[in-house]
């Protein structure tokens, strides 16, 4: 999910030198799952979630946790930079441009949660996944996209990226109000005060990146605290962020992109990759309804809920799809819209927190129906026409 682009907006993801971060993420995907079915099985598990004697941070007591909560912090940042981006000056600042990848992208994350809670219905102790297919992870996606080469259309990249950007904003948003188990209003309203903060900073035309970011991990630290998951404290910041050019061209907010968009996609992403996407093949059954639940929320859901929208939008006249792309360009991404791992996993983990052997059995889910997407959507764009866009 880690996109490298700069003031030039969405468009500058199109090049296939920004898909890497996708494909190193494959490959620690890879080495987790490897590792996790080896005689090293047990030190690699014991390395993420071992105890430590001693963590300046008492909430933060294994590798693990410093990963999913901290490092993972800075992924939502780079996240709500983007987002925030895309919003003042890229593809979803215009209302009409915007108006299908939103209808896709809440349309692709409602249908699979209903296939998941179909699947799952005579087993309410699973109905807390039901968002666990409803992510994209766009880092995947652009891996396959690259390994295509140009008989993909920029128009469907591009929509594929706007939908993403959507995708993500509902993602953080599922996390904020339907992953939260309990509040302390304390550190809530420290959190609060931080933020105005913030907010204050931008108000008053501050543009050194130095005091955003020494608030930015006091808020981190109090949301961390509040109940809330600490990774949304990421996205609160970079809301708070300049986003406007100085009359030298610079900004702020893509100053710090520009910044940690690499350590985000080429090191926290990957490092989250290998910390989580272990899962011992042998230990669970893939026809069980959880990951089964997961598996076809992703793989049919995903291209259900795209597809309908696009069509139903086509069909309305509420907007046009993608330019030169057919049916087929628009099938094959929709399929690569399955590919959740990512926050997939992320929210598997905080959907299952007490319960470490559905935390697996989705890991399960999450892996099975992300790498059949990935084949089916790739195997579509093959044989979709080539376009002159």
């Amino acid at each position: 999910m880690a996109r490298n682009h700069g003031s030039g907006g969405l468009r500058s993801a199109l090049k296939a030198s920004d898909a890497a971060p996708g494909l190193v993420l494959m490959a620690c995907a890879a080495a987790a799952l490897v590792l996790a079915n080896s005689p090293l099985a047990h030190g690699w598990h014991d390395l993420f979630h071992q105890h430590f004697a001693w963590t300046p941070v008492a909430h933060l007591d294994t590798l693990h946790a410093w990963i999913n909560d901290g490092a993972m912090a800075v992924f939502f940042l780079v996240v709500g930079l983007e987002i925030k981006r895309e919003f003042v000056m890229g593809a979803l600042a215009d209302k009409a441009r915007r108006r299908l990848p939103v209808i896709a992208a809440m349309a692709g994350m409602a249908v699979p949660a209903l296939a998941y809670l179909a699947v799952t219905s005579a087993h309410p102790e699973l109905h807390r996944g039901w968002a666990i297919p409803a992510a994209t992870d766009i880092a995947f996606a652009l891996g396959v996209l690259a390994l295509l080469g140009r008989r993909v259309p920029p128009s469907v990249r591009l929509f594929l990226l706007t939908v993403a950007v959507v995708d993500d904003i509902g993602a953080i948003a599922i996390i904020a109000l339907f992953y939260t188990a309990s509040l302390d209003l304390g550190w809530l309203a420290l959190a609060a005060v931080l933020f105005c903060a913030m907010a204050g900073l931008n108000r008053f035309g501050v543009r050194s990146l130095l005091p955003y970011l020494v608030l930015a991990a006091g808020l981190w630290f109090a949301v961390l605290h509040s109940g809330i998951h600490a990774t949304v404290a990421g996205v609160l910041a970079a809301f708070t962020i300049p986003v406007q050019l100085d009359r030298h061209g610079d900004s702020p907010l893509l100053r710090l992109e520009h910044a940690l968009v690499g350590v985000s996609g080429f090191v926290i992403v990957p490092l989250f990759g290998l910390a989580n996407a272990g899962v011992a093949l042998g230990a669970g059954d893939p026809l069980a309804p959880l990951p089964l639940g997961i598996a076809l929320g992703l793989i049919l859901g995903k291209q259900a809920g795209i597809m309908l929208a696009v069509l139903g939008c086509e069909r309305l006249g509420i907007a046009a799809r993608p330019t030169g792309a057919s049916l087929l360009h628009v099938w094959g991404m929709a399929l690569l819209c399955g590919i959740g791992f990512t926050m997939s996993l992320f929210i598997g983990a905080l959907a299952f927190t007490a319960a470490p052997q559905l935390v697996e059995d989705a890991k399960l889910g999450v892996l099975a129906g992300s790498l059949i997407s990935a084949l089916l959507g790739a195997a579509v764009l093959r044989l979709a026409p080539r376009s002159a866009d």
